[in-house]
């Protein structure tokens, strides 16, 4: 076939580029309204020609194939699409580096493509469990209706500034009356919102201090409320308290509280007056969770588990997957729920196709569970068939992701990270329907810039090497584990959880 004018092809992919941005024809009501829109200007042509002019090398030499897809940026709600082609490796996800910001290059046309969808939804809601109280100035507050509407001033036909999802964190400014709370949002927008439908988050040694901020205050609990000079519905009225006014009496003798209004003192019928007091949300900042973490490559590490797992339940340990600390992590959103002591956490990371029967039978033969990690470069006809993990699934255990090709995270670029976390996550997905919620790093290669890219990718917790069982909120995505070796004695791995 006869090579298409230079001409001709930068055409056609202006054209494909017009398509992208500004959409293909009439928007239907059901469009996802969120996705910003686009303009064709100047240096998106500058892109298509540098793409042009770098594609007999870059691209057609390699045998590659470019996606480019909707650019996202942190304001965009909803979900958007990255197209992966074939199992990508460090060399061919290079090419993925060089492409714009929300854009993703993938690689080898030779196998199936992948649909890889980012939900943001999801990891603001898996970083609104992260964050740690603890860490936080001001007055954080959780969202705890199904939607809450923010409004520029606090009258309820106000301009509606913003709609939070429930399990939205906001920081509370100002609480000019018990109707209304004026916040600020996490993209720093500020607003009013009701009060009665957010939660102030705490924690048990907080929780004293907390209260002691409110102790002493009322809100008055009717329309209006006068204000007189002395105890008696007969004395001469000096002011009035407008409803949901917050005030904290001088003291309270009976059916009348002596308040301040404008600097005078007065009276007011008790009877009006309600305690003001926040809902709280107790939660926990600290865990303690061993995480014994193998590896199912290592000579001998499947022979020792058994025996260290009945050494465990000898001890009276119970051996749980992680799965129980997600469990607890979201509970604790809505009621007041703890990690049983004495809990421990099994994993067993780099499960294959060779090994994967081993795992099986090991954990059936010790009678427990664990959450699996596997590298999704060996999942297919010659790996880790889907019947494995169907079967591995049955019997209990969870599988979740281990990267994609097993190279150290740090090495990547942002874009080679998001391709490796996202289609490992998908791979998984499409296999077990189930979600993939961890990821254990491959050689325990994690930093922030590794931990942020995880997050985006729709992580809640990530694995890491560290010998740790204690952690905080604002570790999950880097939590520490116990690498237990083959030569480790019973008695060894019960002393390490202890």
């Amino acid at each position: 076939m006869s090579k298409l004018p230079r001409s001709l092809i930068i055409f056609l992919i202006v054209a494909c580029f017009g398509t992208l941005f500004m959409g293909c024809g009439r928007q239907t009501d059901t469009t996802d309204k969120s996705f910003e829109e686009f303009t064709f200007n100047d240096k998106d042509l500058q892109r298509v020609q540098e793409v042009v002019a770098s594609s007999s090398s870059s691209i057609a030499d390699s045998g590659s194939s470019l996606t480019i897809l909707g650019s996202s940026s942190s304001s965009t709600q909803g979900s958007f699409d990255l197209t992966i082609q074939g199992s990508s490796s460090s060399s061919s996800m290079s090419v993925a580096s060089s492409i714009p910001t929300g854009m993703v290059a993938v690689s080898s046309s030779s196998a199936p493509a992948i649909s890889v969808t980012l939900d943001l939804e999801k990891q603001r809601q898996y970083d609104n469990l992260r964050m740690g109280i603890m860490d936080q100035a001001g007055n954080l507050y959780r969202v705890n209706n199904p939607f809450l509407n923010v409004r520029s001033s606090t009258q309820v036909g106000s301009t509606q500034v913003e709609k939070l999802a429930q399990g939205a964190i906001v920081t509370v400014l100002d609480i000019p009356n018990a109707q209304w709370a004026k916040i600020r949002m996490a993209d720093g927008k500020e607003g009013y919102v009701a009060f009665r439908y957010i939660a102030k988050l705490t924690t048990e040694q907080r929780l004293p201090e907390d209260k002691k901020q409110f102790e002493g205050k009322y809100f008055v609990d009717f329309a209006f409320l006068n204000v007189r000079k002395d105890a008696s519905a007969q004395a001469e009225k000096i002011g009035e308290l407008p409803g949901q006014a917050i005030v904290k009496p001088l003291s309270i003798n009976g059916e009348w509280a002596r308040v301040s209004v404008d600097g005078h003192e007065g009276f007011v019928s008790a009877k009006y007056l309600k305690p003001f007091q926040p809902v709280y949300l107790v939660r926990q900042e600290n865990y303690t969770l061993p995480i014994l973490q193998y590896r199912a490559t290592d000579n001998g590490s499947l022979s020792a588990l058994g025996k260290h797992v009945a050494a465990l339940k000898a001890a009276g340990m119970k051996v749980v997957t992680l799965h129980a600390l997600y469990n607890i992590v979201s509970d604790q959103e809505t009621r007041d729920a703890r990690i049983t002591p004495g809990t421990v956490a099994l994993t067993v990371a780099g499960v294959n196709g060779k090994n994967a029967k081993d795992v099986n039978d090991t954990l059936q033969k010790a009678g427990v569970a664990a959450t699996l990690f596997l590298q999704t470069k060996d999942v297919g006809i010659t790996g880790v068939t889907e019947k494995m993990m169907l079967t591995l699934l049955a019997n209990g255990n969870e599988i979740q992701s281990e990267g994609h090709t097993g190279d150290d995270l740090r090495s990547l670029t942002d874009a080679q990270l998001l391709l490796e976390l996202g289609q490992s996550k998908k791979l998984i997905e499409n296999v077990t329907h189930r979600e993939v919620y961890v990821v254990s790093y491959p050689q325990g290669g994690v930093n922030d810039r590794v931990m942020k890219v995880a997050s985006q990718a729709g992580y809640l917790f990530g694995i890491s090497q560290a010998p740790d069982k204690n952690f905080t909120r604002s570790q999950f995505l880097r939590l520490p584990s116990l690498y237990v070796s083959s030569t480790m004695t019973p008695e060894e791995v019960v002393k390490m959880v202890k």
